[in-house]
């Protein structure tokens, strides 16, 4: 039998992607809701984000028909979005970029007995 798969993406995260992969490598291979539980006693910020991309796959994969209590993230990456580029004026008229990084986050569960 194959083990199918669902996936949700969450784009344009404000967070460098630095900091989302600290909170990505604690869960990739967990179950999907033991990584849940495990994400709302870190205190990153971007646990909430990350914890609201495995939601939104477990509904896909509630949608497909698969059960959610089996789901095992397989895949899970932060990846780098594009770059909020702003300007901050220094002293003696010199100008200081400010580079706001972005982030996607892409989740990959697979039903496991």
């Amino acid at each position: 039998m194959e083990n199918f798969q669902v996936r949700a993406v969450s784009k344009y995260n404000m967070g460098s992607p630095l900091k989302a992969r600290r909170v990505v490598n604690v869960v990739r291979g967990m179950k999907a809701e033991e990584a849940l539980e495990t994400l709302t006693l870190m205190p990153q910020a971007a646990a909430a984000t990350v914890a609201k991309t495995i939601k939104s796959a477990l509904a896909n994969a509630d949608e497909h028909g698969f059960e959610t209590g089996d789901m095992v993230i397989t895949e899970i990456a932060a990846n780098e979005g594009p770059r909020l580029r702003r300007a901050r004026f220094g002293a003696r008229g010199r100008f200081k970029p400010i580079r706001k990084r972005t982030s996607h986050i892409t989740v990959v569960l697979e039903e496991r007995m």
